[in-house]
């Protein structure tokens, strides 16, 4: 009971002794905290400029395209329909590091089907150039005329101006084409004379039997330019088989050029009577005109069981005389060209005085020596002296 009271004796003293608590000023205002340690705020620093992804990279590309071939070949850029143009595109970089660059083109009047490729990547190290090869294949559909087209390239940091190209295409003056494939019999023939061209081709063929295809091309360019032929001959043959007893692939194949109408005095017949015909590929070009004028060229791959025979000749009145026979009998794998030019200028044969003229000789002046006894007798010699000279 004692102990109760002295504790609430001390309880009451406690609440009774007024509190006291100490207090430092600061010296600082209310409100003012800047100056407090834990409430300062900094504002980070900006640079004057951003830095540009490109720093220290700096140059340009260049890029250049031409047609594969010698720089003095006349009028290259010409084809024909279903054949190829081959470009050479080039990408320089003047710049101070190595770059992968996407290298596009830009079709204009072409069709995107045309070209090999229409974008592709090139690595070109720093001050070097890399090329790449272009074909442009217009179909046989292509219509004639003249088609434009662009190259550029672009990289990180660089890129180039556009650079322009162009090709003509040529219409074919005549074109056919036949394609078979079966078993009995079929027939074909064609003759096809061209007075401008001086061009004289036939075709006689004839099969019984099982053929998996056989193919017989024609075309014909008026005045073609460039590398275009002005007559082009293919023919194939795959897997000629005979069925029964007296079955044969025969035909009669010739080709004239005259020297007469300005071509290259080439003739080339072909005869072949075949039981069995594993392959044929067989091409027969004739250039007048163009870079490749005065040039016929007779190709042909073949593997048969039969009798085959080649006879070709180029007559030149006056420059040039050549033959060639072969005649074949048996089962043989055959390749063969013969190519024939031209390339020696015709001249007109001079005669007598003409020919002294032409050699740079001078002729002797005719004198006549006069028998006149009168006057004007020797004045009339005189006179004719005097107009031979």
């Amino acid at each position: 009971m004692k102990r109760q009271m002295i504790c609430i004796m001390i309880i009451s003293i406690l609440t009774a002794a007024p509190v006291g608590a100490t207090v430092e000023d600061s010296g600082m205002a209310p409100g003012d905290v800047s100056s407090s340690p834990w409430t300062e705020s900094t504002s980070p620093s900006l640079p004057t400029f951003l830095p540009s992804p490109c720093s220290g990279d700096y140059g340009s590309l260049t890029v250049a395209i031409g047609l594969t071939g010698p720089e003095s070949e006349p009028d290259k850029f010409y084809t024909t329909p279903g054949k190829p143009l081959d470009f050479m595109v080039t990408v320089s970089n003047d710049g101070k590091t190595e770059v992968e660059a996407q290298v596009g083109v830009k079709p204009e009047g072409c069709p995107f089907e045309w070209f090999s490729w229409t974008t592709t990547s090139v690595t070109i190290p720093a001050g070097v150039s890399r090329s790449v090869a272009l074909q442009v294949f217009p179909d046989t559909n292509a219509v004639a005329g003249e088609y434009r087209f662009a190259v550029e390239a672009s990289a990180k940091c660089r890129s180039s101006e556009p650079r322009p190209a162009k090709f003509k295409v040529q219409a074919f003056d005549y074109a056919s084409e036949t394609t078979v494939a079966g078993s009995g019999q079929f027939q074909i023939n064609k003759d096809l004379r061209s007075m401008n061209s001086g061009i004289k081709s036939t075709k006689n063929v004839l099969f019984s039997g099982s053929v998996d295809a056989l193919v017989k091309n024609e075309y014909l360019v008026d005045r073609a330019l460039g590398k275009n032929a002005n007559f082009q001959e293919q023919d194939a043959v795959d897997n000629y088989n005979a069925v029964s007893l007296g079955d044969a692939l025969v035909g009669t194949e010739s080709f004239k050029s005259s020297a007469i109408f300005g071509g290259v005095g080439a003739k080339v017949r072909e005869s072949y009577d075949v039981q069995q015909m594993e392959f044929k590929n067989q091409d027969f070009t004739l250039h007048q005109t163009g870079s490749l004028k005065k040039t016929a060229e007779f190709k042909t791959a073949d593997n048969f069981t039969g009798y085959y025979l080649i006879d070709a000749k180029q007559v030149i009145p006056g420059q040039k005389n050549l033959k060639e026979f072969e005649e074949y009998f048996g089962s043989f794998e055959i390749n063969r060209r013969i190519l024939f030019r031209d390339a020696a200028k015709s001249k007109t044969p001079c005669q007598e005085g003409d020919c002294l003229k032409a050699s740079g000789i001078k002729a002797p002046t005719p004198s006549f020596t006069s028998p006149c006894l009168s006057g004007s007798c020797n004045d009339f010699v005189n006179r004719l002296n005097s107009f031979g000279k």
